[in-house]
């Protein structure tokens, strides 16, 4: 099942996905995905209606250096001498497909990353590697936008990840979690640059340092998390530049595509 949140003529929703394409329904349901939808009887093609965010999460935490092609490409050292690391992004940095990424002056190196990203749809603490789907809704896919001018700069990540309209999310959260083979799921990203496109990350999630399993339990054993909390799983190699202008779509098999335009803010 893949739920959604969409702004209709009415308002703004939650609501399954059945189909594809521009035809492709959207159901509306009563409340959120966290419970057995009921259906409202009221329904649009995705086409009349707006994708937004699926999820405004509490927090975002995400694992970092978690690829090791990625590691050697960003950090000019080897994940053997950097290991896999925790930060988090403020709810504030969301937004969804099709929503502009705003760079600001002071970003003066912004970078896209393309991402498998978990939702959480329960309150959680202390999961086993192996209990993980017990505490997962879904996945989704997010843009974790990076400035490493600030990254490297501040020596702490926050500012450079947690900025206005840096993490896109969408277009949606795929519920069923034995359709899509995490060990083996391709992660593309296509960037178009002055009319050109160009794809740049073309990685696989079997070169992730620590899986799904272990990185639930590894944050968890830091923190709570709440149900709508999202986990970005790590970035692939790949990453470059954006500028205003351009355009940025990640593209995950089984879940789908998150494209959004780059501007100056």
């Amino acid at each position: 099942m893949r739920f959604g949140r969409i702004a209709t003529p009415e308002g703004m929703a939650f609501c399954v996905v059945e189909g594809e394409g521009e035809n492709a329904l959207c159901r509306q349901i009563e409340g959120t995905p966290f419970t057995e939808p009921k259906f409202t009887g009221k329904e649009w093609k995705l086409g009349d209606v707006r994708l937004l965010a699926p999820m405004l999460p509490s927090k975002i935490v995400a694992i970092g250096r978690n690829y090791a092609d990625h590691v050697a490409e960003v950090f000019q050292k080897s994940a053997e001498h950097l290991p896999p690391t925790l930060f988090l992004k403020p709810p504030t940095a969301v937004i969804g497909p099709g929503a502009a990424i705003k760079i600001p002056d002071f970003a003066t190196k912004v970078e896209f990353e393309g991402e498998l990203a978990l939702v959480i749809g329960k309150p959680c603490k202390n999961v086993k590697a192996e209990d993980w789907k017990q505490v997962v809704l879904g996945f989704t896919i997010i843009n974790d936008v990076s400035s490493r001018d600030l990254q490297f700069a501040d020596g702490q990540w926050a500012r450079a990840k947690g900025i206005d309209t840096f993490a896109p999310l969408g277009p949606w959260i795929e519920t069923d979690l034995e359709s899509i083979d995490t060990s083996n799921l391709p992660i593309k990203a296509h960037l178009t640059h002055e009319g050109k496109t160009e794809t740049k990350q073309d990685s696989n999630s079997n070169q992730m340092i620590m899986n799904l399993g272990e990185i639930i339990e590894f944050i968890t054993a830091s923190m709570t998390l709440l149900p709508g909390d999202i986990i970005c799983t790590g970035s692939p190699a790949g990453t470059a530049a954006m500028f205003p202008g351009d355009f940025i779509e990640i593209e995950i098999p089984g879940i789908g595509k998150l494209g959004n335009p780059v501007e100056r803010a």
